[in-house]
């Protein structure tokens, strides 16, 4: 505050000149300056003496001092002007302790400034050293005031010291991200966020040092960069490498279209098997290639690809026709069994082979069942062929005959062997024989087959 203490207007005070001015010429009687009587006015009278020359004093801290003087005429309260001035300094003081803590630093100061000067020989009635103990109580208080406010302003400064460093952190970290795992479009939103933040505290946040502000801009505007470049670079590899695989797709549809109007089946889906694997591993193009692109050779293998399915359903339907025919001529086959004339039963498979063998392939999965079955009359008929061919032979007859006496002498003597071991309780040894005697004369039967 800086309110001087109030002058005697022309309409409420009688001239007043100190007490080193010249008499002057008597003037008008002035109105009444009144003030109300009240227990501050009265306390405050004890203060002021006017002697018969009209000068005004006030008690001061080191005894009377004069504060002014009614050369002419003296009103009817001539302490009233300056106690008015009086209460108007402690008014000032009473607004300043109110606004203490409302007011910046450097008001506070020129405040108490203007206060200590009022307050230093002030032409005023009334306890002026209460009024500056008050005073002194307010610099105290002020100073405690400031001190929290500067602790205060260095606590805000360091949260958005804080703060913008959390702003270029984010933004290095966001700079920082593998260029093939960005998500390019909301990292770029990220980036003008922070950068929104950034000018917000910067025009409505609390100022930090230039230097430090500086260093956190560098970065910042380095990661800014950083991001910007990486991000051109991805891009430019993108299309380079989108460009490469549109080339080599290209040709894969034109190997595709080359072999779409091909018969050789089995070959042909290998190879279309190999340019899907070369498809996958060409990488992409951009979208609208590469959709129109796989377009082309989805078209080029589809192509084929029911060819072949006509082909084959057409194939299933001669090899099922194969299969019934096949299926008749087993029924025909399977009737000469059981063979009671082998020559004859020769001769009436023998045309059912020829038609057997004159029709095509039947399905797959009936191939070998139908060819079990056939190979099964065949060999009955072999099997008997053989049997009869050993029964009329002189020398297989001689041999059988020599070996069927030989085995049975061989299971005379074992059954007599046996009858001995029972008799002698020899279990192991009954045990023995019987095994013994029971081969001899399975392979006795067997001798005796071909002999018959």
């Amino acid at each position: 505050m800086t309110d001087q203490p109030m002058q005697p207007s022309q309409d409420d005070s009688a001239k007043m000149t100190s007490s080193t001015q010249s008499p002057k010429p008597p003037a008008p009687q002035p109105p009444k300056l009144n003030l109300p009587d009240s227990a501050e006015k009265q306390e405050a009278e004890q203060f002021g003496r006017i002697d018969e020359a009209g000068n005004v004093y006030v008690k001061d801290t080191d005894g009377e001092r004069e504060v002014g003087q009614f050369p002419d005429i003296v009103p009817d309260n001539p302490f009233d002007l300056f106690i008015r001035r009086y209460l108007d300094l402690k008014a000032q003081l009473a607004l300043f302790e109110t606004r203490i803590r409302h007011i910046s630093p450097r008001e506070i100061d020129k405040t108490i400034k203007s206060l200590t000067e009022q307050l230093q020989e002030p032409a005023a009635i009334g306890d002026l050293q209460k009024l500056r103990d008050q005073l002194e109580r307010l610099k105290q208080r002020a100073e405690q005031y400031k001190e929290e406010m500067k602790l205060q302003r260095q606590a805000a400064k360091e949260q958005a010291l804080a703060d913008r460093e959390a702003i270029v952190v984010q933004a290095e970290e966001i700079a920082a991200q593998d260029p093939q795992r960005t998500q390019w479009k909301d990292s770029g939103q990220r980036l003008r966020n922070l950068l929104e933040e950034w000018k917000t505290s910067q025009r409505h946040g609390v100022r930090i040092e230039r230097s430090k502000e500086d260093a956190l801009w560098k970065r910042f505007s380095q990661a800014r960069t950083t991001f910007d470049r990486s991000r051109r670079q991805f891009f430019h590899d993108l299309d380079v490498a989108q460009a490469e695989a549109k080339k080599a797709k290209e040709d894969i549809i034109r190997r595709a279209e080359e072999l779409a109007t091909s018969t050789e089946w089995g070959p042909t889906t290998i190879a279309f098997r190999q340019l899907m694997d070369e498809w996958k591993a060409s990488g992409r193009a951009s979208r609208r290639d590469d959709d129109a692109l796989w377009e082309r050779f989805w078209a080029a293998q589809n192509k084929f690809y029911e060819a072949r399915n006509a082909s084959n359903a057409a194939q299933a339907q001669e090899y099922q026709a194969n299969l019934d025919a096949k299926e008749a001529i087993l029924t025909k086959a399977e009737a000469i069994l059981p063979i009671s004339d082998i020559e004859k039963a020769k001769a009436q498979l023998r045309p059912l082979q020829d038609e057997w063998d004159a029709i095509g392939h039947v399905p797959k999965a009936d191939m070998g069942r139908i060819e079990a079955r056939m190979r099964a009359v065949e060999k009955a008929i072999s099997d008997a062929e053989d049997a009869l061919w050993h029964k009329e032979n002189p020398e297989v007859q001689a041999r059988a005959q020599g070996m069927a006496g030989q085995l049975e002498e061989s299971i005379a003597e074992l059954s007599a062997d046996l009858e001995k071991a029972r008799a002698e309780g020899n279990d192991k040894k009954v045990a023995e024989l019987e095994e013994s005697l029971k081969a001899r004369q399975t392979w006795l039967e067997q001798v005796r087959s071909v002999t018959e």
